[in-house]
């Protein structure tokens, strides 16, 4: 698949598991605005051959480089993002779980699934390109790992595929801020995430985002066994001027997505 191709089947599986994606865009849409994509993240484990390294290999022959490095202590995640050299790319960001900081349990099931993946696949495209990516986990695994870590648990359920994509803020013109557009959200019945305040970062550090709380959705686990979980989350940023490029900022802030990440997170895993 070419860049065109690649980002048309990420947006058909995101916006198949996240209905409300589907609406704001086509909401926008009424109010005749032309939706941009600033980015668009995955979420993989640091294991062989699904590791950031793997998946950033499609990207990288595409026209990426590497714009950032980011650690998530608490999360125990790390990530990179990456920066197209054509002006109005979208950006990829893809974190990992770091799976030598969990129990023996977890290590357990996360390499059961991976272990499906063939060590020839790795940096190949159909590691983007094709889902499912393993057979499906059993709900009791599931539920195993979300007492560790809500991400290994959304990322068992769902494989490798687009978290979320981005609404660019700056390319709106029916909305003169983050918080008119959250604002907009809000009366139109969609939940953001408020982990953090309903916008993470400031035009001081050059990037705001904010974002809907995942939908649920009905879900088949192993054998057939159907819960409804949360999916997917539709994201929305405004970049600011970086001083030292004259550009807009290209870059991520962590602290803001370690709270965008609780986007999916599961309330009933706290229970």
């Amino acid at each position: 698949m070419n860049r065109t191709e690649l980002f048309d089947f990420f947006w058909r599986s995101h916006s198949s598991v996240t209905p409300d994606a589907l609406r704001i865009h086509d909401l926008l849409g009424e109010r005749g605005e032309a939706v941009v994509n600033d980015h668009v993240a995955f979420r993989t484990f640091d294991i062989e051959p699904i590791g950031v390294e793997s998946l950033a290999e499609t990207f990288l022959r595409l026209g990426w480089s590497p714009s950032g490095e980011y650690t998530f202590p608490e999360k125990k995640l790390r990530a990179r993002s990456y920066a197209h050299s054509e002006e109005g790319v979208p950006h990829v960001f893809i974190s990992e779980l770091i799976t030598a900081e969990f129990s023996g349990e977890l290590r357990r099931i996360v390499g059961s699934l991976v272990e499906q993946v063939a060590a020839e696949r790795r940096g190949s495209e159909s590691l983007l390109g094709e889902l499912p990516s393993w057979a499906p986990v059993s709900y009791e695994d599931y539920r195993r790992l979300q007492e560790e870590s809500q991400y290994a648990a959304w990322l068992a359920a769902f494989g490798i595929r687009v978290n979320h994509f981005t609404v660019l803020v700056n390319a709106l013109t029916t909305f003169d801020s983050l918080q008119a557009l959250n604002a907009w959200l809000i009366a139109e019945g969609f939940q953001l995430n408020d982990s953090g305040g309903l916008i993470k970062g400031t035009p001081e550090q050059l990037l705001e985002q904010s974002s809907t709380r995942s939908n649920t959705i009905e879900w088949e686990f192993a054998g057939g066994e159907r819960h409804v979980i949360p999916s997917c989350y539709y994201e929305f940023a405004r970049r600011y001027v970086d001083p030292s490029t004259g550009e807009l900022y290209r870059g991520f802030i962590a602290k803001s997505a370690d709270r965008i990440f609780e986007s999916t997170d599961d309330v009933r895993a706290a229970r």
